[in-house]
């Protein structure tokens, strides 16, 4: 276990090499919400990412033999660019083992600040057992991306600067993957003050720590797909699993719509960009998956922002959908000439902007005399929808949201 004063030695080590990131107070995400929130913006730290806390500070406690053959690690993409940049500081050699699956940017991230990466596997399991096997043969030190007491002090760090910034924080929301972000975050806050109440949230297709805890013991779970690939692991650790059935109050999950439309609407209202694990804390508080938080102060880490851009318009896409502002119709409508401007003038009318229609005869699967026609609509929430469609079935055509 770790306490206080390792992440305050955690603090004194780092500190100079880190950005001390804003803990900003949003009065239009309160007002959403109805309750106070306090964004931790970690999308602003070096990397785009928490990750380099932890690892300056288990690199900076490296003795001299260790840094001459080097450091390795395994990840999907924001750890290592954190060892990558730290191992630089620090002018050691660095590998990384990452999924095939991960993102281009995190990809040329890490090779940017010259660490040598090897693709392996399409989770995160499999790069981790890429790693070790690479370490055995060269005698590299491992770098843990959470199951390491000097990661977990690092990240840690984060929550000392929340708690200085507002001691008054009744709720504290982290993202939990492997759990070294929040039980560093958690550990520091609990022990400053045990009435803080520290929420978990994970993504819904994997939550590995919620079935751990429910369980008793650490389990293993399915491997899936989700946006949030940072914190996709399916078996979580010794150390992260003890503090987190110490400290954590509670865990909850996301779905990938509700991070979809979380990550639109931190772009929109604060102008704020973060990557789907980073997302899951407003999310949380967005569905409504977190009880009485009214009125409360709740603060939020958002832990990334290190989304690629081509992935971005289509979770933006799917948050606009969410949210009511984007909608696709599927409409049968007789195969005759003027049908379709009849359909644009019913939606114009109703202040909606079609922004893609598309129909194909041939394989429609449709009666002769009949075509689908798929209209991409702009519109100004699910009521405005529902308007539009009433007004296209009250001409007697046959209309459903695809």
């Amino acid at each position: 276990m770790i306490t206080l004063n390792d992440i305050e030695n955690a603090k004194e080590r780092i500190d100079s090499q880190i950005i001390k990131t804003p803990t900003t107070y949003s009065t239009m995400l309160s007002e959403l919400v109805d309750c106070k929130v306090y964004l931790k913006l970690e999308n602003l730290q070096f990397t785009g990412a928490y990750k380099v806390r932890g690892a300056l500070n288990r690199i900076g406690k490296l003795s001299e033999e260790e840094r001459s053959k080097g450091v390795i690690a395994s990840s999907a993409g924001n750890h290592a660019q954190g060892v990558a940049l730290a191992a630089k500081k620090f002018g050691i050699k660095a590998t990384i083992v990452m999924p095939e699956t991960t993102p281009l940017s995190k990809i040329q991230g890490t090779k940017k600040f010259g660490a040598q990466v090897i693709l392996h596997g399409n989770f995160y399991d499999d790069a981790y057992q890429k790693a070790l096997e690479i370490q055995k043969q060269t005698g590299q030190t491992f770098i843990h991306p959470f199951n390491d007491f000097d990661i977990i002090a690092g990240q840690g760090t984060i929550g000392l600067e929340m708690y200085e910034a507002n001691k008054d924080l009744d709720v504290v929301i982290v993202p939990i993957g492997g759990g070294g972000l929040i039980s560093g975050v958690a550990t520091a806050l609990k022990e400053q003050n045990p009435n803080i109440r520290i929420v978990g949230v994970e993504a819904e297709q994997m939550p590995a720590m919620k079935k751990s805890v429910e369980e008793g013991k650490i389990v293993t779970i399915d491997k899936k797909k989700t946006i949030a690939d940072g914190i996709a692991v399916t078996t979580v650790k010794e150390n992260t699993f003890s503090i987190v059935k110490k400290y954590v109050d509670e865990i909850v999950t996301v779905t990938e719509l509700e991070m979809a439309h979380a990550i639109m609407k931190l772009l929109e209202i604060e102008k704020v960009l973060v990557e789907g694990a980073g997302s899951v804390g407003f999310a949380a508080l967005m569905a409504g998956k977190i009880d009485n938080i009214k009125n409360k102060k709740v603060g939020i880490v958002i832990s990334g922002g290190n989304i690629d851009l081509n992935f971005l318009s289509k979770v933006l896409e799917r948050g606009l959908s969410e949210d009511g502002r984007l909608c696709s119709l599927k409409i049968i409508v007789p195969d005759s000439p003027g049908i379709i401007a009849e359909i644009a003038t019913i939606v114009a009318s109703f202040g909606a902007n079609i922004v893609d229609i598309y129909h194909n005869r041939t394989f429609s699967n449709t009666h002769l005399g009949q075509t689908a026609v798929h209209f991409t609509l702009e519109t100004k929430g699910q009521e405005h929808i529902e308007t539009v469609i009433k007004a296209i079935k009250d001409k007697g055509l046959e209309v459903t949201r695809s």
